[in-house]
């Protein structure tokens, strides 16, 4: 599942190079890349100058989940391209054979949810670089009913 994730990223990465300028500088429009935990590729475009919405694609052991997410932005004085973010969004996951495997008594297939995010993101100056670190809780409500607090992570994007 893995070389799918990089085979697609790598796809958008070809796709939108000839279609967009590169961002060199130290702000950006939109970033596709990959996250780091739990495994997925993720697209983030300022909608405006201070407000961005990201898409997630994640794989995991127990399943997929698609999410969105609504990010503020503010500037972190005194680092040029530094920024913080916080903000609420979605998903929508289904499970997969282990998880109903492993946990037979809880509901399996659909889950639906709300999320939250905030974390810090960095564009490289000179070069179309976009790296972050948040940590994104979520409540389940569809499906089984839980909190998880272990989403989050660090993202590796291509900016243009």
């Amino acid at each position: 599942m893995r070389k799918l994730i990089t085979g697609i990223f790598f796809m958008f990465i070809a796709a939108a190079a000839p279609a967009q300028k590169m961002a060199m500088g130290s702000d950006y429009t939109t970033a596709i890349g990959i996250k780091f935990y739990p495994g997925s590729i993720t697209a983030k475009t300022f909608i405006r100058e201070k407000h961005a919405i990201e898409g997630l694609l994640s794989v995991w052991n127990y399943g997929t989940r698609i999410t969105g997410l609504y990010e503020f932005y503010g500037d972190i004085n005194g680092v040029e391209g530094l920024k913080y973010y916080y903000g609420p969004g979605v998903h929508l996951g289904f499970w997969n054979h282990d998880w109903r495997d492993k946990f037979p008594t809880r509901d399996g297939g659909a889950q639906f949810g709300f999320d939250g995010v905030v974390g810090l993101d960095y564009k490289i100056k000179n070069a179309p670089i976009n790296v972050s670190l948040d940590w994104q809780p979520s409540f389940t409500f569809v499906g089984y009913n839980y909190f998880e607090g272990g989403w989050g992570g660090i993202g590796l994007r291509y900016a243009f």
